[in-house]
């Protein structure tokens, strides 16, 4: 029995991934968080219920290496952004101790992470918008307005704007580390990419967000569509990927496909991907074993919706605080 741990198992992509897992049979899934009430912990038995540190505190890292050892973990799922690089920088430590890790490498991560780098890495293979640090001289003149503005690192949508006018982006010259960048006008996609431990692209799922609530997709659609799989994929290669990564397109004016962002996890939505007929999480998990993965998957076009479901449980039950 394969004894696997999922970090951020409060959020839509921990749950998703402690799911897909479970279905195996073959896994033994322990559950991780910072937060006590987190749903994911009570997908999995009491015995394997676990709190950590936040990502972002000093000793999350050891403390995390620790219950790896402790708990004999063969794999380690984590699911929450700001966890991603302290993880990887100690992915040959944990593989000493035993653990695998299933999660992209650092280059990877500091490449899509930084979302200038990612448009340095990935021009000249996909279609990529202007993208331009302000405060810099190649950022103030030749743009067609409006455009957005974002910030260079950081995940989802948050410190996104639209700016309408040069005079509106000369006022945010003022603030630190942010990108203006073109803006496409054409519908968004989201693909769930799938590359084996060589870098070989083995699947590539194209969706539409059809309704989003707080961020997270609540309806969508899988699309079959050769030239979001061929974007995705070439993005995938070019920023090394290994593991499992949500790459962001959308269409410009001519109709081609453009690159957003790469967001180098597991997403949230994770569960279309899946029942579509690829099952990414268990897929990655064989490969991170060195198991056979087929070299090419491909999926059904299904819709699906999303809806809040309950977990009830004994007041006993509920870890206590850390």
């Amino acid at each position: 029995m394969t004894r696997v741990l999922v970090t951020g198992a409060g959020g839509p992509a921990g749950v998703a991934v402690i799911r897909s897992l479970q279905r195996r049979g073959d896994v033994d899934v322990l559950a991780a968080d910072m937060d006590r009430w987190a749903s994911g912990l009570y997908l999995v038995p009491p015995e394997n219920r676990r709190l950590v540190p936040a990502g972002t505190a000093h000793d999350f890292v050891d403390v995390l290496r620790r219950m790896c050892a402790q708990d004999r973990v063969d794999v380690l799922f984590p699911t929450v952004d700001v966890e991603l690089p302290r993880i990887a920088a100690v992915r040959d430590a944990l593989a000493a101790a035993g653990t695998l890790l299933a999660s992209p490498s650092s280059r990877t991560l500091d490449t899509c992470l930084d979302k200038l780098a990612l448009a340095h890495a990935c021009s000249g293979a996909v279609r990529v918008p202007r993208t331009e640090l302000l405060g810099t001289p190649q950022a103030l003149s030749g743009w067609d307005f409006p455009v957005i503005v974002k910030p260079r690192r950081g995940a989802g949508s948050r410190g996104v704007r639209t700016v309408a006018s040069a005079r509106e982006l000369d006022a945010v010259h003022d603030e630190d580390d942010l990108l203006v960048q073109e803006l496409l006008p054409g519908q968004e996609y989201s693909v769930d990419v799938l590359a084996d431990a060589t870098g070989h692209v083995v699947a590539a799922v194209p969706r539409a967000r059809l309704r989003v609530d707080s961020g997270v997709a609540v309806a969508g659609v899988t699309v079959h569509d050769d030239e979001l799989v061929a974007t995705a994929s070439a993005v995938a290669r070019a920023v090394g990927l290994t593991s499992v990564a949500n790459v962001q397109l959308k269409r410009d004016a001519d109709g081609v496909p453009a690159l957003l962002e790469v967001n180098p996890r597991f997403p949230g939505a994770m569960p279309l991907t899946v029942a579509a007929g690829v099952d990414m999480p268990s897929l990655a998990l064989d490969d991170v074993l060195g198991r056979p993965v087929p070299r090419h998957l491909d999926f059904a076009e299904i819709a699906n919706v999303r809806y809040l479901e309950d977990v009830f449980l004994p007041i006993a039950d509920v870890l206590p605080e850390p």
